[in-house]
């Protein structure tokens, strides 16, 4: 590794010359397309690390007949509640609002309640965010493509 730390402060040098508002552009084309990369995974329903996520807990015996035809966190990986933005600093990749929480219970596998008068469950770890591989390949082809491009 100690010979790419000369490759690594070359670029943050690189980086730093550009001006705040073309960094906050690249961070934000960065922060998009990871956002994009984190839904397929999550669509596909594999951890970072390429583990399937752990199946849902057994529906009681007297709940509705049927399967559960909807695949997990279908609404939770659009665009709605995944932001992606960028700023001259970073690029962020979060959920908002009140599903934070419940991405946060999944993400690390925490105690919840399903519905309001629900007894405490506790959730397997469902990692829904993280960097792999793919996502590094991502951001060095992004970092590649504008210092060629300015």
């Amino acid at each position: 590794m100690s010979e790419l730390s000369a490759f690594d402060t070359r670029l943050a040098g690189l980086i730093a010359a550009l001006s705040p508002q073309s960094r906050k552009v690249m961070a934000a084309t960065i922060a998009k397309r990871l956002r994009k990369h984190q839904q397929q995974r999550i669509k596909q329903q594999v951890t970072p690390e390429g583990q399937p996520f752990t199946p849902r807990r057994p529906q009681p015996l007297r709940a509705k007949k049927g399967r559960i035809k909807r695949e997990m966190f279908a609404k939770l990986r659009t665009a709605k509640y995944m932001k992606a933005k960028g700023t001259a600093d970073d690029a962020v990749v979060e959920f908002t609002g009140q599903v934070q929480r419940m991405a946060k219970v999944h993400q690390y596998g925490l105690r919840d309640r399903p519905s309001i008068n629900a007894k405490q469950i506790i959730y397997s770890s469902r990692p829904l965010i993280g960097f792999d591989i793919n996502d590094l390949k991502l951001i060095e082809e992004s970092l590649i493509q504008k210092m060629i491009g300015s």
